[in-house]
C-alpha cells in the first residue's frame, strides 16, 4: 500500500470517527512520506521530538496548505503526524477541538459565519480576521494566527483576450461594460449562486445593475471554467484560488466594493498548545508571509491540472523559496 493511500485511509478513518463521536481519538496516522533537511527554517531546540499532529479538510489548497505546515514543523525537528485530508470543515472543526490533532488551516469566513454563527459577513480582510480572531478565542480557546494574503472566495473571470478588448480588471469595470453593451452580460453561474442573496442578486445590489438583462447560463460549478474559456459565456463565477484559473488562463476581477466575504486563510491551533510551543508561530509565520493568491493557485493546479501528490507540491515549493532542503 503507498504511502498516499495509507494517509487517505488514515484521514478518512478520522472523519469518521469525528462524525461518530465527539472527542474520540485518532489512532491512525502516518509521518510525511519523506524527510526534509533545514534551510531558513532551522532546527528549534523547542521544537525537538515534540509531537504534532496536523489536520486539514478534504479539498486540494487545504491539503496543501496542511502539508506547508508539516514541512516547515519537520524541518524545525518536530514529529509530525499527518491527519490531512479530513472530511468536510465541521469534522475538521471538532477534530481540533477535541485535541485529536493540534493545529490546521482554516478561512476567516468560515469561521465567522460557520462556526461562530453569524450571518452579516464584514467587508473589510482584517476586520473580518481580527472578529474571527477574538471570538473564537473567547468562546473555544482557538487561536487564529496572523492570516495570509490567501483570499479564497467568489469572484468574476473572464477569458485573458475578453479583459484585453474590453478593459476589464475589476468588477466596476464589468458593470460598465454590460451598461453600454447588454448584449455582453452573458454570465455562466452556478444554480444556488444565481439565486443567492449573497450571490449574483446581492452583486448586482451592491454594484447596481439589473439582472433581468443579464444572460444567465446554469452549470456545475467544476464546468463554470471551461465554460468561461471555451466562450460559452463572457463572465463566469469562480472562486479566487481555484488553480483551473491557472491553467485555462483566465483573469479574475477584483471585487473592488468589496461585496463578497473575505476567506482569508489562517493557522488555527488550541490556546493550551499554543501557549506550550508558542515556537510554532514563529516558524509557520515567514512561510504565511510568502503565500497570497497567485502562488496558491498555482499549487494548486500542480495537484488538480498535472495530477502531482500535495504533499509533494507543498515540499517542493519551500525547497524553491529557500525555507527547507531535501534531505541526502
Amino acid at each position: 500500500m503507498s504511502a498516499r493511500l495509507r494517509r487517505r485511509l488514515a484521514a478518512l478513518g478520522a472523519a469518521a470517527c469525528c462524525l461518530l463521536a465527539s472527542g474520540c481519538g485518532l489512532e491512525s496516522s502516518f509521518a510525511l512520506p519523506f524527510e526534509v533537511a533545514p534551510g531558513s527554517i532551522g532546527p528549534v531546540p523547542e521544537l525537538a521530538g515534540v509531537e504534532i499532529s496536523v489536520g486539514s479538510k478534504d479539498f486540494t489548497e487545504n491539503q496543501v496548505l496542511g502539508y506547508l505546515a508539516e514541512v516547515a514543523l519537520s524541518a524545525a525537528g518536530a514529529e509530525v503526524r499527518d491527519m490531512t485530508n479530513i472530511q468536510g470543515s465541521m469534522s475538521s472543526r471538532q477534530a481540533l477541538l477535541t485535541d485529536d490533532i493540534d493545529l490546521s488551516w482554516d478561512y476567516t469566513g468560515t469561521g465567522w459565519i460557520s462556526y461562530l454563527g453569524n450571518t452579516d459577513p464584514i467587508p473589510e480582510e482584517r476586520a473580518q480576521y481580527e472578529a474571527v480572531r477574538d471570538a473564537d478565542l473567547a468562546r473555544n480557546g482557538l487561536v487564529w494566527l496572523d492570516y495570509s494574503a490567501v483570499n479564497n472566495t467568489y469572484a468574476f473571470a473572464v477569458t485573458r483576450a475578453f479583459a484585453e478588448a474590453n478593459g476589464l480588471r475589476t468588477t466596476s469595470d464589468m458593470v460598465r461594460l454590460v451598461q453600454q453593451d447588454p448584449s455582453k452580460g452573458v454570465f455562466c453561474l452556478e444554480t444556488e449562486f444565481a439565486s443567492r442573496n449573497d450571490g449574483f442578486p446581492g452583486v448586482a445590489r451592491a454594484y447596481g445593475f439589473d439582472t433581468g438583462a443579464a444572460q444567465v447560463k446554469t452549470f456545475g460549478i467544476g464546468t463554470i471554467y471551461t465554460a468561461t474559456a471555451q466562450g460559452l459565456c463572457n463572465f463566469g463565477e469562480v472562486f479566487t484560488t481555484d488553480g483551473r484559473i491557472v491553467a485555462l488562463d483566465l483573469v479574475v476581477l477584483e471585487d473592488d466594493r468589496k461585496f463578497f466575504p473575505q476567506y482569508n486563510a489562517a493557522i488555527v491551533l488550541r490556546q493550551d498548545f499554543h501557549d506550550a510551543h508558542p515556537q510554532v508561530a514563529e516558524v509557520m509565520a515567514p512561510v504565511v508571509d510568502e503565500l497570497d493568491n497567485d502562488t496558491i493557485r498555482a499549487l494548486n493546479a500542480e495537484v488538480d491540472v498535472l495530477g502531482r501528490d500535495p504533499a509533494v507540491v507543498a515540499r517542493d515549493w519551500m525547497v524553491r523559496k529557500g525555507f527547507v532542503s531535501q534531505a541526502e
